[in-house]
């Protein structure tokens, strides 16, 4: 069968070192959470955001026949740890594989000894997704829990293990998407420990061989409202008593280190917590929203409210009209990315202040901004129960006010002024 493209083969080559660089096994096994973690870790290291979506055309879980874009490939180069697409491709002419293949054609009469060696090449690619388990375990007997050690943030985690008589060189614990946080295991072991950044409602996996043998949802509190400031790979932590004065914001000192930094810094105000049976699909927000650092590198005033669930996530984007090309709606599994779709209506000035509301009604989402409504949209997979809310941006805004009511009660579950 003909590559889908050109340069199908090199591409598959830099995928494969990135696989191999992340730990997360073959991805084969890749489902959509790891195409967000991924798009999250990419965006994170080369400054460049690469879509779920764009991601799965690239893996080839969607089908998709066209060759990825220049940029696309410059960013996975960068990520794979090269100067750009150029520079991978000079430094990876001739695969070893597509040698080794090209000599078991032509040369029939070492088919057996020149598999031997694709067959080590194979192994060595994909090291990571390691051997086969030695076992007749029922994996139900598997034991796989964990519980937070402190309060607040960071905070590390024990996660309590019985491996049985699984026996494999490839056992994992993946906290989240980070690869820092992703944690070898030795048959046998009965303990490990790990630490949180960041407040959140994750999924912690336990692997083995790149195969999901158990998983449990692990719940990381906020306690009241923490902003951060996204230095890595340690963040910058704000407790809510500097952070609430009449509006919720960044304390002078904070937002003159970022003014003075050279490199986009993110920063986030979070609020983690149980809000009981209140669902993430059913329920409205009001937010007051003003930009106060649009210079530099923070000139297209990105914000982003990222509502947290059980099950899922949305993120609602905003930046200048200007920018919205650069902008990607998430409504839990639906993407839209804005280089292939029309997200002019997220175009915000925040140099005044403006209100934002945001209704969810099952599974219907609808924008407004200072009262009119600018976009609505659907998705079908829940988010489960509502546990948080970020503000994520690029620069420093400031927050006045924020109303959280569910629909089905019609009861404000937040209210918040941030006086102090």
């Amino acid at each position: 069968m003909n590559s889908p493209y050109s340069e199908y083969k090199i591409v598959q080559q830099c995928l494969a070192q990135i696989e191999t660089q992340l730990k997360w096994g073959n991805s084969t096994s890749w489902h959509n959470d790891v195409f967000i973690e991924l798009s999250e870790k990419i965006q994170e290291k080369t400054g460049v955001l690469l879509s779920p979506t764009t991601l799965k055309r690239v893996w080839g879980k969607v089908n998709y026949s066209s060759a990825p874009s220049i940029s696309t490939l410059n960013a996975l180069s960068q990520f794979a740890g090269y100067v750009n697409w150029r520079d991978f491709k000079n430094k990876n002419k001739t695969p070893l594989a597509f040698k080794i293949k090209k000599k078991i054609m032509l040369n029939s009469g070492i088919i057996i000894t020149s598999a031997a060696v694709m067959t080590l090449v194979f192994i060595s690619f994909y090291s990571l997704v390691g051997k086969t388990p030695r076992t007749n375990t029922n994996i139900s007997d598997v034991v796989f829990k964990s519980k937070p050690i402190a309060e607040g943030l960071p905070n590390s985690v024990v996660f309590d293990l019985d491996l049985k008589d699984i026996d494999s060189d490839s056992i994992y614990i993946q906290q989240f998407w980070d690869k820092t946080k992703t944690i070898k295991l030795q048959p046998k072991q009965q303990q490990a420990t790990g630490i949180y950044y960041y407040p959140g409602y994750f999924n912690a996996k336990l692997l083995v061989d790149g195969t999901i043998v158990k998983e449990h949802d692990l719940f990381i509190k906020s306690n009241g409202w923490l902003a951060t400031v996204d230095y890595k790979p340690v963040p910058k932590y704000v407790t809510q008593d500097r952070i609430f004065n009449d509006n919720m914001a960044l304390p002078t000192e904070v937002l003159n280190d970022i003014k003075s930094s050279e490199k986009p810094l993110w920063a986030s105000f979070h609020f983690v917590k149980d809000f009981g049976t209140v669902s993430g699909d059913n329920f409205s927000l009001k937010t007051s929203i003003k930009n106060v650092f649009n210079d530099t590198w923070a000139v297209c005033q990105t914000v982003q409210l990222i509502i947290l669930g059980t099950k899922g996530a949305h993120v609602i984007p905003f930046t200048i009209p200007g920018c919205v090309s650069d902008i990607d709606l998430m409504l839990n599994e639906v993407y839209l990315e804005g280089k292939e779709h029309d997200l002019s209506a997220f175009g915000v000035d925040f140099t005044t202040q403006k209100a934002i509301e945001i209704q969810l009604n099952d599974k219907q989402l609808k924008v407004f901004v200072n009262g009119t409504e600018v976009y609505s949209n659907a998705y079908n997979e829940s988010i489960g129960r509502l546990v948080g809310l970020r503000y994520h941006f690029l620069g420093a805004i400031e927050v006045s006010h924020l109303e959280i009511t569910d629909r089905a009660t019609k009861n404000v579950i937040l209210n918040e002024d941030f006086k102090k």
